[in-house]
Order: C-alpha cells, then sequence, then structure tokens
C-alpha cells in the first residue's frame, strides 16, 4: 500500500508538500510486527527488508519536500520511515528509537546510514549500539527532529507543525523547490566542489522556467507570483 502510494505521488505534478502521519492515536509506527516476523522462515526476512529498504528510499527520493509528524511511537522502521523525510516534526512525549540491536538484528531500512548523517556517527552508534528510546525534546536537542511541541487534546500537536510549515513551503516556485532539494541531496554525498557543480547544474534548470520570469514580474507589480511549476 505505501508503495503504490508513494509511486503515485512520483508522477502528480500537483503535490507540493507530503506530510507522512499516523491515524492511530498514540502511534506514528511502532516498526515491524514481530509476530508475523517470527513465522517467517529466515530465507523470508532478507525479502522483506528488502522490500521495505526499497519503499523507504522511494520515500527519501520524492522530488518534493517530505515532512514526518510523529505524534507518538516511533520505533525501528517506523523512525526510519521518519528519518527518510526532509523534516521531522514531534510531540514532546512521542517516543523514538533504532531498538533493533534488542532483538539480536540491526536496522535494515536505511537507519545506520541516516541516523548518523542526521546527528552525527558517533552518537547514533550510541543510540543503536543501547537500543535507547528518546522523547521528543531530547529528540530535539540532539537534532534528530527540527521542531518539538508539546501535545493537544485531540493527540495531532505535530501534524498540526507539520501543516504549518508545508503552508510556508506552498508559495515559492515548484520548480525551484524541486531542484533545491535534488541540489541539497546529491551535494550531500560529495566533496564541495562537487557540490557546487552540481548546485550550479540545479541552477540552470531553474533559469529558462516560466516560473522564473512570473518571479521578477509579481516583484515589479508588487503582488504575489502565480506559479504553475512551468
Amino acid at each position: 500500500m505505501m508503495s503504490k502510494a508513494v509511486d503515485a505521488l512520483k508522477s502528480d505534478k500537483k503535490v507540493r508538500t507530503v506530510i507522512f502521519r499516523s491515524e492511530v492515536p498514540g502511534i506514528f509506527c511502532a516498526g515491524a510486527d514481530l509476530k508475523e516476523r517470527a513465522k517467517m522462515h529466515s530465507s523470508e526476512v532478507g525479502s522483506f527488508v528488502s522490500k521495505a529498504r526499497a519503499t523507504i528510499n522511494e520515500m527519501a527520493n520524492l522530488p518534493v519536500p517530505t515532512i514526518a509528524a510523529i505524534d507518538g511511537t516511533a520505533l525501528g522502521g517506523g523512525l526510519e520511515l521518519a528519518l527518510a523525510c526532509d523534516i521531522r516534526v514531534a510531540a514532546s512525549s512521542a517516543k523514538m528509537g533504532l531498538v533493533e540491536t534488542k532483538l539480536a538484528i540491526i536496522p535494515g531500512a536505511g537507519g545506520t546510514q541516516r541516523l548518523p548523517r542526521t546527528i552525527g556517527v558517533s552518537l547514533a552508534k550510541e543510540l543503536i549500539f543501547s537500543a535507547r528510546i528518546v522523547d521528543g525534546e531530547e529528540a530535539k536537542s540532539i537534532g534528530l527532529i527540527s521542531h518539538v511541541v508539546e501535545q493537544n487534546e485531540a493527540g495531532d500537536a505535530a501534524y498540526r507543525r507539520a501543516l504549518a510549515l508545508a503552508r510556508e513551503f506552498l508559495p515559492q516556485g515548484p520548480v525551484a523547490m524541486r531542484v533545491a532539494k535534488l541540489a541539497i541531496n546529491q551535494g550531500m554525498e560529495v566533496d564541495l566542489v562537487t557540490g557546487l557543480a552540481i548546485e550550479e547544474a540545479c541552477y540552470a534548470q531553474t533559469i529558462p522556467t516560466k516560473d522564473r520570469i512570473e518571479g521578477l514580474l509579481a516583484f515589479k507589480e508588487k503582488r504575489p507570483p502565480r506559479y504553475k511549476g512551468e
């Protein structure tokens, strides 16, 4: 189901920002179903994890900004899903952790790679080695999430904060947003000189667009721009 939804999002040019949330109270994503996993033959496990990794990679490669709204527990694969998003927002009461070493396995859907890129190598090792679970306040202090909010009675405080962020993104030029994300993502994997070349190539994609001209006209005419993603 998730894979099909991600495929649909990739090809929908009308989508400007994607928020990943759960409608289950107190749970963002609790990770794999351990009862189901226990019934799997060892030959099936690798394929199962590979599919999860591929889906999360597809999420990470969505061309538009993505926000994880963590209003509850995000453990194991649930946190790996959130790590694949561009921005993470969590309620202070949310619980997050990569707990796989407790089960004598390791994070297999990107956690060993995305967590150190997010919070640093040493701290990522500490959290994975200890299988520690952190709340929203600690997650914010270590840079795991961008924003922490007090939970509300409806249990959707993180989602509401994510919506506010999305509304900040929506007025910007769609083509610019897509190539800005591409430049950042690709640039972070290479040296600075190569990264600057990637930035130059991405900037060049915005020059011939109608949106760039519209932005200049709107500024001159002192009105909001009407971007079309062209």
